[in-house]
């Protein structure tokens, strides 16, 4: 595969029967790297790897067992990230594009087409065409939305609602200035956009699903969610959004990219809270039903 090809930006594992409005996401989750794109990069495997969710796909995949779709990227975050808007576009690395107002998101090199990885580090030297950079958003961005959408319609027309989990991880050292000092860092961040993205009835069972796992659960800091929780919470409008950031240091191996020791475990309790997550979207009817 020289790119990334319009029917190759996503899988999707459906449920033998939808049962929830419930939705299941991960967008930065891609590991399907062209070979015509690591032959250009100037980082090795392992540093162009270092903006993955490694794993999040697979510990999310019991999903369609409790009658939940699950939407997972194939295209790598470095090369599209599904996670900002389209017209998202760096001045500092795609030829032909204007800087129309100040973005940080861009501005740090971490636009719909990024210009580093982890740690700031350049992926590229030298800049992209624009016939690329749309050619990457056609191919790789647009079946990924348009997919979502199709998913949160259909829970909408089926149940009333759509109530997007969408999926992440972080890095541990993003969590050392969270709560006071000495205080337990969190081992899940919900992010709502500070109450914009989702009803806070519907943050709340989350949050409590994932307690009633075990995790300690912290709201909106250190991330509070970009451009899929802006652009699909509409809580207004019963599309609610809420981003799950889960602590990388609980399953993996940072350095190397690989699920230590405690990855069974881990994974144990985590589908103990997809579980209470996938409930929440369940008619009352089919959840006495279940019982």
């Amino acid at each position: 595969m020289s790119q990334i090809g319009a029917g190759d930006a996503f899988t999707l594992q459906m449920p033998k029967r939808r049962t929830t409005s419930v939705v299941f996401a991960s967008p930065h989750s891609g590991r399907a790297y062209p070979p015509a794109f690591l032959k250009r990069v100037l980082l090795n495997e392992q540093q162009v790897r270092s903006s993955e969710d490694a794993f999040v796909d697979r510990l999310f995949d019991t999903a369609p067992d409790h009658g939940a779709p699950l939407l997972t990227a194939t295209a790598p975050r470095a090369y599209i990230d599904l996670n900002r808007g389209p017209d998202e576009l760096d001045p500092a690395l795609i030829e032909g594009v204007r800087r129309v107002s100040h973005n940080p998101r861009v501005a740090s090199g971490l636009g719909v087409i990024p210009r580093v990885v982890a740690n700031g580090r350049a992926i590229y030297r030298g800049k992209l065409t624009l016939t690329e950079a749309h050619r990457r958003l056609a191919d790789g961005w647009r079946p990924y939305h348009d997919q979502l959408q199709t998913l949160l319609d259909q829970s909408q027309n089926t149940f009333g609602e759509a109530i997007l989990i969408d999926c992440h991880s972080m890095p541990h050292e993003a969590l050392e200035n969270v709560g006071p000092p000495g205080a337990s860092r969190p081992h899940i961040v919900l992010g709502d956009r500070f109450g914009a993205s989702a009803a806070q009835g519907i943050v709340a069972e989350v949050e409590a699903a994932f307690s009633a796992a075990g995790f300690r659960v912290a709201r909106n800091m250190p991330f509070a969610g970009a451009y899929i929780t802006q652009h699909y919470g509409r809580p207004s409008r019963k599309q609610h959004a809420v981003q799950i950031e889960i602590d990388r240091a609980l399953y993996m191996d940072e350095a190397t990219l690989t699920p230590h020791d405690g990855y069974d475990d881990f994974v144990a309790q985590l589908r103990m809270a997809i579980a209470g997550a996938a409930a929440i979207g369940r008619p009352l009817t089919d959840q006495v039903a279940a019982e």
